[in-house]
Formats: structure tokens, C-alpha cells, sequence
């Protein structure tokens, strides 16, 4: 299975000739040279993490490809067909098999709304919490996509997080809101924090992949 990282926290995965998107939003440039797009995972309703251009664009192009999501995607993509997913699910479209984790959003301020939000565990290797720091507890993570800039992250529990789930490779995302200089401090510290564990940390920039 190839990932590949594009701008902020949009994530394509690939085996097999077949392909699943993860959280195409409003940071990220519209996807190209995709083949047979089977299933799309939208792990929460903030517009960084999906759009309807976006998705229209994706599910135009692609009309068999399934579309999952929380109970509040299902509310903010109203009009398109999205499958309601929760914690503890498990799906499997075509050769991917998906496992849902979590069920909120990390909290940003008391005076803003929890939303709903799910990590993926994606064929049991690969796994990318969303907007939390949910770690999938009893499982081997071969590669993490961990969150490495954002209004509701702080890097020492970024770090906290990686050396929870004690990948055996990682790589940042959720980047976009840093200058250059914190997107290089923060991937420092990551690179740290993953090699506790023996693992290795990955500085993938967006067109940027690599194999499981």
C-alpha cells in the first residue's frame, strides 16, 4: 500500500490499483492522476478536512466511490450520499478495510462546540486520528499520520500522542497553519518522540509518499 501525503490533512492511499482519499479540504489543491477511487473518508465536518467542491469533484468523477463519515458529516454534506459511520465500526470497500476510533474532536476552547470526529485505521497498519489524539489501543501501527499543527494542538501532547501509539514509522500532517520554521521544530520533536519506540519519522512534504 503507497500514502501519500497533500497539503494539510488530506492523505491518498493506494494498493492494488485501487484508492481511498482521507480529508480533502480547503488547504488542499485539487487531487489529479487519481485511479478508481473506491471509498473517501471524511473524518470530520471542518471545511479543512473536507469541502463540497471537493467532494463533488471526487464523487463526479468517481459516482461508485463510498463516502464515510460521522453523524456530523452526514449532517454537513447533506445532499450527498455519506454512509453514517461511529467508534467501533468496521467497514470494507474493495480491499481496504476501515476501523473507526474516537467519536470527538479534540477540544480547541470551552466557548466552541465538540464536534464529531473518527480516526481510520486503514488494513490494520496504517492509522490517522483526524482531529484528536485517540490512539487505537491493542494495535501494531506500522505507519501514523500524527497532527502536527493546529489551533487545538500542543506540540508536547503531539509528542505524548506519538509515543502513545509507538508507530514503527510516522510522518506530520495537519501543517498547514505553520510558518516553515514551526512545520521544522515541530517534525524535530515528533522525530524524537517516535524514536522512543524504535520507530522512524518521516518528513513527507504535500506529492510526497511512501510504502507499507
Amino acid at each position: 500500500m503507497r500514502v501519500t501525503k497533500h497539503e494539510h490533512a488530506c492523505l491518498r492511499l493506494e494498493s492494488e490499483g485501487r484508492t481511498l482519499i482521507i480529508d480533502p479540504g480547503g488547504f488542499t489543491l485539487p487531487l489529479h492522476d487519481l485511479r478508481k477511487v473506491v471509498a473517501i473518508v471524511l473524518t470530520h465536518e471542518h471545511p479543512d478536512h473536507w469541502t463540497a467542491e471537493h467532494l463533488e469533484r471526487l464523487t463526479e468523477a468517481f459516482p461508485e466511490a463510498k463516502v464515510f463519515g460521522p453523524a456530523g458529516v452526514v449532517s454537513a454534506a447533506a445532499g450527498f450520499d455519506v454512509t453514517e459511520v461511529a467508534a467501533g465500526d468496521s467497514v470494507t470497500v474493495d480491499g481496504f478495510t476501515l476501523d473507526f476510533f474516537g467519536g470527538t474532536h479534540n477540544v480547541i476552547h470551552s466557548s466552541m462546540p465538540v464536534v464529531d470526529n473518527l480516526g481510520v485505521l486503514v488494513n490494520g497498519d496504517f492509522y490517522y486520528p483526524g482531529d484528536s489524539y485517540t490512539v487505537p489501543e491493542g494495535v501494531d501501527v506500522g505507519l501514523l499520520a500524527a497532527p502536527i499543527g493546529a489551533p487545538w494542538l500542543k506540540i508536547g501532547e503531539a509528542m505524548d500522542f506519538v509515543l502513545a501509539v509507538a508507530p514503527r514509522r510516522a510522518f506530520g500532517t495537519h501543517d498547514m497553519t505553520l510558518s516553515r520554521i514551526g512545520l521544522d521544530m515541530h517534525r524535530q520533536r515528533l522525530t524524537w518522540a517516535a524514536a522512543q519506540g524504535g520507530g522512524e519519522f518521516l518528513a513527507l512534504e504535500p506529492g510526497e509518499s511512501t510504502d507499507l
